[in-house]
């Protein structure tokens, strides 16, 4: 019979929730913006995000996006730092200043609320919040109340993360989600990085300009991009800069599955990553391939998507109504 955990634990002398389920046990930092810092198989000895032990939550709050499972609202890069609404037009700060744009937003950097912490016996549960007001510093560029929602479940099934994104405020609310999902590099401790393998489920390719903005047109794939789709490519040890797609489906164990598959093939684990349908694309980064982690994010629009002249049918954009909620949900497991 599975134990399950849930209580409030000390990691890197930062107040955190231990969850626990069967094999996995994952740590949560409401401090640092709701990321997953950890998620293990303990039974496997595999280490799913990046992690190191040795790296100091100081060190983490320098670049947050890049250890374990970060979540992004308004994620990657806005041309100019413009968000352009149905009834209204928002200028966020520049912080990536040799590209001209605002990346990533700043939800992750903010401290969050723990709503609860349970376990069921099926499950064990932590549930955390982050409200945009007038409090916050970011309110004076984007004034629109809203209220994001995180919902934690670990179980034998894995890691399910449900997101709520509720608008509190009487404009039009813009919706963008991401996970920025840093999967460790090796997958199995003492493991060799050159034997893994991606598999992305793609369709068309999203082109960027040198700004890494859409230039607004999708191209057929080719042999680089074909890689990802039959399940071949090395996602680490060379560099990859923002493969960007549009989702499609993939596979898993003969059955149709709507997310990615990194598979060691000198063991042959696998990490799986289900997602909702409203994750309409795929972008991948490596952080030039030799820092011990790779980024098969998924994103529910395209980057710079309030700004695009596509329609919202293409580039994934929507936005909220005063009251309405946005959900989708992904979920971590191995195999």
């Amino acid at each position: 019979m599975s134990v399950y955990i849930c209580e409030n634990y000390q990691e890197k002398n930062v107040s955190c929730i231990k969850l626990g389920a069967g094999k996995y046990s994952a740590i949560i930092s409401p401090e640092y913006g709701s990321s997953v810092w950890r998620m293990r198989d303990e039974e496997s000895d595999m280490e799913i995000f990046r992690y190191n032990s040795k790296v100091t939550a100081k060190e983490i709050n320098k670049a947050r996006e890049i250890w374990g499972l970060p979540t992004l609202y308004l994620p990657n890069r806005y041309d100019g730092g413009k968000i352009k609404t149905s009834d209204g037009e928002y200028h966020l700060p520049i912080n990536e200043s040799r590209l001209n744009n605002h990346l990533h937003g700043w939800i992750h950097k903010r401290e969050h609320n723990v709503e609860k912490i349970y376990s069921d016996g099926e499950k064990a549960v932590a549930v955390t919040s982050f409200t945009h007001d007038e409090n916050d510093a970011m309110f004076s560029y984007f004034p629109i109340k809203f209220k994001l929602t995180y919902t934690f479940e670990l179980s034998e099934k894995g890691l399910l993360q449900s997101i709520v994104l509720e608008n509190l405020s009487e404009k039009y609310l813009p919706v963008s989600l991401c996970t920025h999902t840093c999967i460790n590099s090796p997958i199995v401790c003492g493991g060799k990085q050159s034997r893994l393998r991606l598999s992305v489920p793609i369709k068309e390719r999203c082109e960027l300009n040198n700004r890494f903005l859409p230039t607004e047109r999708l191209l057929s794939l080719d042999t680089h991009d074909m890689r990802y789709k039959k399940g071949v490519m090395k996602p680490v040890l060379h560099s990859i800069s923002n493969d960007m797609y549009t989702a499609g489906e993939n596979v898993l164990n003969g059955n149709p599955f709507n997310g990615v598959i990194i598979t060691d093939l000198e063991n042959g684990r696998k990490i799986c990553n289900e997602v909702s349908k409203e994750f309409k694309f795929w972008n991948i980064w490596n952080d030039k391939g030799y820092n011990g982690y790779f980024c098969p994010e998924p994103m529910t629009a395209m980057i710079n998507s309030p700004n695009l002249s596509l329609p919202p049918e293409i580039s994934g954009y929507s936005e909220l109504a005063p009251g309405e909620k946005y959900s989708c949900w992904q979920r971590f497991f191995t195999l």
